[in-house]
């Protein structure tokens, strides 16, 4: 029923066409973003077709072991579908990659999900077909903080206290396009915490900026002239997610993040949109919950939603 093609640079176009008009993907999926860091991995995405139209895209790479996986340099991936995606057919389609990915020499699979707080409209028909065609198993379960700006949930009283803290220190939120001051900040704190550095170089979040002003965007919080902290923020259709989190001594004391976020979503909310994602608060060594990070999360209000991915063998 559908014809199954690997992506080419030739497909951009038609690619980020239907990455922008479909149900559940965000600008994450656009090659202009993907292929920023096309030197670490072995793309190998895919184009489904029906009748010589795209009716679904898979992100993904080939790890050179067998595995292919939904894209890794992606936070979330899986099937990208358009309004038209229905569960028969999209049952079918797995039916049919399984088959792809076999003649192409694969043996196993991860799969990203994405999230649903990111589609536009209920998209869920690739998970039936992972248990009912694939025949998949879950292989990781991430734990997001997730605050829903039409029904917010009050914050705690430690937050509330830091929002307070700051304001008799005067500390004000702004929106700045130098990412450079920012980043020196930011990885001097992972460096002193996690002996780790922002995935992201400073070269290449400026570049996905200048790409992408009105999606990636940096709020930081200041007092006078100094900056003290602040976050990278994705917005993503309805959805706002924050990256790189991080303050410096005097911030962390003076309730910076605490200032930021309240604006965050105060302003967040006032604009429309409907999800504020704190982002997972995993441990990177195992599963487990990072729970002084997910207690700040969900001190602001922030409640669970899941990132799942699943495996299975061909």
């Amino acid at each position: 029923m559908f014809d199954i093609v690997r992506y080419t640079p030739e497909h951009a176009a038609a690619w980020n066409q239907f990455v922008a008009q479909s149900k559940n993907g965000t600008f994450l999926f656009d090659r202009r973003y993907m292929d920023y860091h096309a030197d670490r991995f072995a793309d190998h995405s895919l184009l489904v077709m029906e009748k010589g139209r795209l009716y679904a895209l898979l992100p993904g790479n080939d790890d050179g072991r067998g595995t292919w996986w939904s894209h890794q340099g992606l936070t979330y991936g899986g099937l990208v579908m358009g309004n038209e995606c229905r569960a028969a057919k999209v049952r079918t389609v797995l039916m049919e990659l399984n088959d792809y990915l076999s003649a192409a020499g694969f043996h196993h699979v991860v799969y990203k999900h994405v999230p649903w707080i990111y589609a536009r409209q209920p998209s869920e028909e690739d998970l039936f077909a992972l248990t009912n065609v694939c025949r998949a198993t879950l292989r990781t379960r991430d734990v997001a903080s997730v605050v829903d700006l039409h029904s917010r949930l009050p914050m705690s009283t430690l937050r509330r206290r830091g929002i307070k803290k700051a304001e008799r220190g005067g500390l004000h939120v702004e929106e700045a396009t130098d990412f450079a001051p920012y980043w020196q900040l930011l990885e001097a704190n992972l460096q002193q915490r996690f002996h780790a550095r922002p995935v992201h170089t400073l070269d290449e979040i400026s570049l996905l900026h200048s790409r992408f002003p009105d999606a990636i965007r940096l709020v930081v919080v200041k007092k006078g002239g100094e900056l003290l902290g602040g976050t990278v923020l994705y917005v993503s259709g309805w959805t706002v997610k924050t990256q790189y989190i991080s303050a410096n001594e005097e911030g962390k004391h003076t309730g910076a993040i605490d200032c930021l976020f309240d604006q965050l979503l105060r302003q967040s909310g006032a604009a429309g949109f409907r999800y504020f994602d704190f982002g997972t608060s995993n441990l990177t060594t195992n599963d487990d919950l990072n729970e002084p990070l997910i207690f700040q999360k969900e001190g602001f209000g922030g409640r669970a939603v899941c990132y799942d991915s699943y495996e299975w063998t061909l």
